[in-house]
């Protein structure tokens, strides 16, 4: 039987029961609750444990029990005390009678205070928290943030991790944007993976998402392992997103020694330059060990458009420089600019921007700054190595082993993979096979080589019968230029009329490796080509010129000593053979549109 009012607690116990109903007697008895209570039975009394058990007396006395008891809990007021288990103090009790009043009434004034003071809080704090979060993930917050921003605003994301969907836009370097629709867990890795997969793009893990301010002239690479979601929120409605191709992200991992001279790093100093590669990356990635750069950088002060030429030191607590020539004494140093709660960018405007003394400037921003130049601390290297080291540094001191782990990923597939290497054709493609048609009559050539040897002559003899076709004048769709003069034109290597500051740019946009190249047309003669290598962090330019013999139109990088008849056979000759170039080519220089 449950009495309104009452806690659970009541009816649980049966010993708390007959506890209530020896009080309830003693209160009839003593006449200090009120009369019209029927006798209870005393249950310890020989006489009744001798007889059987009387239910019907049984069940009037626990009824008797529980009006008395719900009689003395509808009698409290909120200054009363209660106990733990729910009873009366003992003078409480012998001090309150019971008034007649309704059953709303003693409905509300029977709930324990103390429980709903408990309830309350509970409930208060629960509004809280929910008040204090986003119920829904805004998918337009340009329609609503103050600054009609594009982007998520620092205080629409919960502190801890965030969840849900988000909705960005990506730029491809022709300007085109891509609205992309991603959970807020996803990492730069995993949206580049996506938009090639969208794109049909080759997957040679070296695409990048790229964090561009235009209004303050800064980009810069996102690790593969941070959160688009977060990097979106510290930015403006003018910065945005690009996807483009990086090859330098990780070069450093190959080649340590192109990244970090010896003059500039501490401990090479300190062993002669003697120590091995993999000791200096080791020591690097290694957060026991205290190596730094050092070295002259121009500094731009706050506030100001003027520029000091200081010596600086980079350590994992932060960036210093010496107040009294290269000296490294404590008191000869002071800080510049922290690493924890910053990133290092590149300054792609900074002669016309900020005065910069030397086209190689970089910039430290605090992710707190939004807009406000005042706050970046502007610094400018006196070539392009001592730039790459000094940023590369900022990464490896900041990240850590985490640059290592995204390094080892790719590669860590591609040897999953590497046991399902065999390529998987199609029906179509498994029903093809090689046919030799020089005879009478055609015949199946079982022999793997000699196929694939028929195939590259017959490619061969393709291109030279219709060099020979077009210079005969015979009618061909491309007359009258000749389909080796354009059929380059498809190539993602090839980029068509751009200048030379153009082809620097771009470039240096996706890294600047050895091997990186990339073809164009010649701007002073209109019958040329140029090709534009990257080599040891310097970019050279080499002319292709037209040349004749017997006849037929050749090409050739080194004044005829090798000819091709287009541009896909130079190509793909110094893919193989250096030649008269100072490196094979590696990487090509591409573009996407979204």
């Amino acid at each position: 039987m449950a009495v309104a009012g009452c806690p659970d607690y009541f009816l649980l116990h049966p010993n708390y029961q007959q506890d209530n109903v020896d009080r309830a007697a003693n209160h009839r008895q003593s006449d200090l609750i009120g009369p019209g209570f029927p006798p209870s039975t005393n249950r310890n009394s020989p006489s009744h444990q001798e007889d059987d058990v009387d239910l019907e007396a049984l069940v009037n006395d626990m009824n008797s029990s529980f009006e008395s008891l719900y009689t003395s809990c509808s009698v409290q007021t909120e200054s009363t005390p209660l106990l733990h288990n729910g009873q009366l103090p003992r003078h409480a009790a012998y001090h309150t009678h019971a008034q007649p009043t309704s059953p709303h009434q003693r409905l509300h004034r029977s709930q324990p205070m103390h429980i709903l003071a408990v309830r309350r809080l509970q409930e208060e704090e629960q509004q809280y928290r929910t008040s204090s979060l986003p119920a829904i993930p805004n998918p337009f917050p340009e329609l609503c943030s103050p600054a009609s921003s594009p982007t998520l605003s620092s205080g629409s994301l919960p502190q801890c991790q965030p969840s849900g969907k988000y909705i960005i836009k990506v730029f491809s370097e022709d300007g085109m944007g891509k609205v992309v629709e991603i959970p807020a867990d996803m990492t730069a890795r995993d949206l580049c993976q996506f938009l090639v997969y969208k794109n049909h793009c080759v997957d040679d893990n070296s695409w990048a998402l790229v964090e561009h301010h235009p209004a303050l002239g800064l980009e810069r690479c996102l690790e593969d392992h941070e959160l688009v979601v977060q990097v979106q929120a510290s930015m403006t409605s003018e910065s945005k997103f690009l996807f483009r191709k990086n090859y330098a992200k990780y070069e450093f991992f190959k080649n340590p020694l192109n990244f970090f001279p010896e003059q500039m790093v501490a401990f090479c100093q300190e062993t002669s330059g003697t120590i091995p590669p993999s000791q200096l990356l080791q020591n690097f990635l290694n957060s026991s060990s205290c190596p730094e750069i050092q070295g002259y950088l121009y500094v731009k002060e706050m506030a100001r458009k003027s520029w000091k030429k200081l010596y600086v030191f980079l350590r994992r607590s932060g960036l210093y420089f010496s107040t009294k020539g290269t000296s490294k004494e404590p008191r000869h140093l002071q800080l510049l600019a922290d690493l924890e709660d910053s990133n290092v960018f590149t300054v792609i405007t900074g002669r016309k921007l900020h005065n910069a003394p030397t086209d190689f400037e970089f910039c430290i921003k605090p992710n707190k700054v939004r807009n406000e130049v005042k706050e970046l601390r502007m610094l400018c290297a006196e070539d392009e190595q001592s730039r790459t080291c000094w940023m590369t540094a900022f990464r490896l001191f900041k990240y850590g082993i985490l640059l290592y782990q995204n390094y080892k990923i790719p590669q860590q597939r591609k040897t999953l993979l590497s046991h399902f290497s065999a390529p998987v054709r199609s029906v179509s493609e498994n029903s093809l096979v090689a046919m030799d048609f020089s005879g009478r009559i055609g015949r199946v050539i079982d022999n793997p080589v000699e196929a694939q040897s028929a195939a590259m002559e017959e490619g061969h003899a393709w291109r030279k019968r219709s060099q020979r076709m077009n210079i005969l004048g015979s009618p061909s769709p491309l007359h009258p230029s000749s389909l080796s003069g354009v059929i380059h034109r498809t190539q993602l290597w090839f980029h068509g009329r751009i200048s030379r500051e153009e082809s620097h740019k771009m470039i240096h946009q996706q890294g600047r490796v050895d091997g990186m190249f990339l073809l164009r047309d010649s701007q002073s003669n209109p019958k040329a080509f140029v090709l534009t290598l990257c080599h040891h962090q310097k970019i050279k330019h080499f002319q292709i010129l037209p040349c004749e013999e017997d006849g037929q139109m050749f090409l050739s990088l080194d004044d005829g000593a090798t000819k091709f008849t287009d541009l896909i056979q130079l190509v793909e000759f110094y893919v193989l053979n250096r030649g008269v170039l100072p490196c094979k080519l590696k990487h090509p220089c591409t573009t996407v549109a979204l």
